[in-house]
């Protein structure tokens, strides 16, 4: 299933993409989701996919981005929260925020939780994923040098599109992950070069605090990093997987 969060004239309702348009649903991750007898055409407008209480977002979790932001290659997964309030669907505006100078996207693979989980083991690890989506961790990067710290550099509003659907049934293990704006490749790489694989994260991070149905795990960005500037479209792209788009604003 590919899952989206649609808005309606009624307000916005999950929904199933179909060949034959956007079946709705009722649930919600905790509970599952079950198909109703309605459906609205495509292309609809899509809102992100998830209202998480928490982002937990790994850090240097590609060798060559730790090198190229002049880190070390970590010896255990190295972990942020990003605001809740940051996240935006496909096709929102990223906006620049002023006087934070250079901002810069970085496209990663996410994990959205299917169930409440804690001390996770590596045997049954998956079994809390829900589905796969797209996140961009955007980032101003003098916040993140000025601070030592990720809070404001992560989290100013509209800072975490994420879409355009959750696909439960993709295989994350080796696809190919690249950010593109205005058309041109900035970073790119494949998800088998990640330092700690999903489930490596998944105990570590599930060790440390209460995994929540709905939440989500940014894995990583590859490397390659350029700034954004007002009138750009970033767009980030995993292979059987899709596309985020969002202009700059």
């Amino acid at each position: 299933m590919r899952l989206v969060r649609v808005q309606t004239d009624a307000g916005p309702r999950w929904g199933s993409l179909e060949d034959g348009g956007i079946v709705l649903l009722t649930g919600s991750f905790a509970d599952g989701f079950h198909p109703t007898p309605a459906c609205i055409p495509t292309p609809a407008r899509l809102l992100a996919p998830v209202q998480p209480t928490k982002i937990i977002c790994a850090a240097r979790n590609y060798a060559e981005h730790a090198k190229e932001m002049g880190g070390e290659v970590p010896d255990e997964p190295r972990i942020f929260l990003k605001a809740p309030s940051a996240v935006v669907g496909p096709g929102d505006a990223i906006a620049l925020p002023p006087g934070a100078g250079r901002v810069d996207p970085e496209g990663e693979l996410a994990v959205v939780i299917g169930r409440r989980s804690r001390h996770l083991t590596a045997a049954d690890a998956l079994q809390a994923v829900f589905g796969y989506t797209l996140l961009n961790d955007v980032t101003a990067r003098v916040y993140q040098k000025k601070d030592g710290i990720f809070g404001r550099a992560k989290s100013f509003d509209s800072f975490c599109p994420v879409g355009p659907w959750v696909d439960t049934a993709f295989d994350p293990s080796d696809a190919a992950i690249q950010t593109a704006v205005n058309g041109e490749v900035r970073a790119k790489g494949r998800t088998s070069d990640m330092i700690f694989s999903i489930t490596d994260l998944l105990v570590w991070i599930s060790a440390v605090m209460t995994l929540e149905p709905g939440d989500v795990i940014a894995t990583g960005t590859p490397p390659g990093v350029a700034p954004l500037e007002s009138g750009d479209v970033v767009e980030v792209t995993v292979e059987g997987l899709g596309s985020l788009k969002n202009p700059v604003e």
